[in-house]
């Protein structure tokens, strides 16, 4: 299909969007926060949240190398512990923002201060965090609580929304966890680097949501060395991992042969992701509605981008955080498919639907559905951009000032045209 056709064949509905948007924009989280709280008394006993099913970690970043990591269950009883854990699961199930809060303001994280080096320490509460992070499915745990808990809902960048905490006394696993093999072989190995250890799991099947909560745990890398990973780390952390060794895998791989253009569109974000023929390159830029969650009192748009070439970065990106990291694992996951390398230009367009940031999951998932999708195919990367341009809400002067990939296709057609004599 000819880039003009699919650009074509796309509907924009107004009084669609509208409607989404409205109801996107319900806030029944507030409402919601409510029923929480009712939740809370009903299901603590005394001190203790008892009979409660832990699906997963959290593990704080402020005040490391001290920080605070607790248990994450469900307050509410009889509920499916697994619709709680973070995954591709909520993108293919087409979970909506508010669906995003409440499930995680249903998350009751009961947490303790803790030094991050727990090389191999696997008693007490420590002990009952780390068999959480390492087991396939979710443990049944008793947990005591020193104080009541607290219903503020916390958001970043990286990580999916936090709901109420408070602080544990002590906490008990009520069954033995189940633990893969693939993952008590990379406990076991106490030689083992972390790096290793996450791309064996990787290429055991494991997708990055369970690699990175055990590496959060502590359950990965040199037995001496393991330390609990504040969780916003650890998922940048595997991202990157990952994506080194992908990327390494195709440095001799053929290119592919034409301009590739796809997109994908998910909670008031729009991808863009296009592919070109070369050496593998690597840039995402993101431009952010007034209104949007991360640019609420702009007039304009703000647009962020980073870059990398052939080598891959030495350096944590500066503008697009741990979106830059996703995007980067989804691309590559689909070049590694078909063992060819290309120039990867992630073009995100964040609307003011956009009304809560959920995670970065958000963004590895969109794009890895876009690059599954049918392709467009393009003249050129140059002529690419020139047809998408309308797509975009940024002038073509605005995005050549922000991206390596665009500026340099400018630049090389303006050279022809000077050596050519146009």
């Amino acid at each position: 299909m000819r880039l003009e056709e699919f650009i074509e064949g796309l509907e924009h509905d107004e009084e669609h969007h509208k409607r989404q948007l409205a109801q996107e924009k319900s806030y029944a989280i507030t409402e919601y926060l409510t029923d929480v709280e009712r939740q809370i008394d009903e299901t603590l006993q005394g001190d203790s949240l008892f009979g409660s099913t832990a699906p997963s970690i959290f593990v704080g970043r402020s005040g490391y190398p001290r920080v605070s990591a607790g248990v994450l269950a469900p307050v509410a009883p009889d509920v499916s512990a697994t619709d709680y854990v973070t995954s591709g699961e909520w993108y293919r199930q087409g979970v909506t923002i508010d669906d995003v809060f409440q499930a995680r303001a249903g998350l009751l994280n009961s947490t303790q201060p803790t030094d991050i080096h727990v090389a191999d320490e696997w008693d007490g509460f420590t002990g009952v965090r780390r068999e959480v992070a390492i087991a396939d499915r979710p443990v049944d745990v008793e947990v005591d609580l020193e104080t009541t808990p607290t219903l503020d809902m916390a958001v970043d960048r990286v990580a999916t929304p936090r709901g109420p905490r408070a602080h544990a006394s002590d906490a008990q696993l009520t069954e033995n966890p189940h633990v893969p093999r693939a993952v008590e072989k990379t406990l076991s190995d106490d030689d083992w680097r972390a790096e290793g250890a996450m791309t064996y799991l990787y290429n055991r099947g494991f997708d990055v949501y369970d690699i990175n909560t055990i590496l959060s745990a502590g359950a990965l890398g040199q037995r001496r060395n393991r330390t609990l990973v504040p969780t916003r780390w650890s998922i940048t952390a595997v991202d990157d991992t990952v994506s080194q060794f992908l990327r390494g895998s195709l440095r001799n791989a053929a290119t592919i042969d034409a301009v590739e253009v796809r997109r994908a569109e998910y909670l008031g974000n729009q991808f863009w992701v296009i592919l070109a023929p070369g050496n593998w390159e690597f840039e995402l830029v993101e431009m952010k509605s007034p209104g949007s969650v991360w640019s609420p009192g702009r007039e304009g748009y703000w647009v962020a981008s980073d870059y990398e070439g052939f080598g891959g970065r030495t350096q944590y990106v500066e503008e697009t955080s741990g979106a830059y990291y996703a995007a980067r694992l989804a691309v590559l996951e689909h070049l590694t498919e078909r063992d060819r390398q290309a120039k990867a230009l992630v073009l995100r367009d964040v609307t003011d639907e956009y009304w809560g940031p959920v995670g970065v999951w958000l963004i590895r998932e969109t794009v890895r559905d876009a690059v599954s999708s049918e392709s467009a195919t393009a003249q050129s990367f140059h002529g690419a951009i020139a047809q998408l341009q309308e797509q975009l809400p940024i002038e073509s002067s605005e995005l050549r000032r922000n991206s390596e990939l665009v500026a340099g296709v400018q630049s090389d057609l303006s050279a022809f045209l000077e050596r050519n004599g146009r």
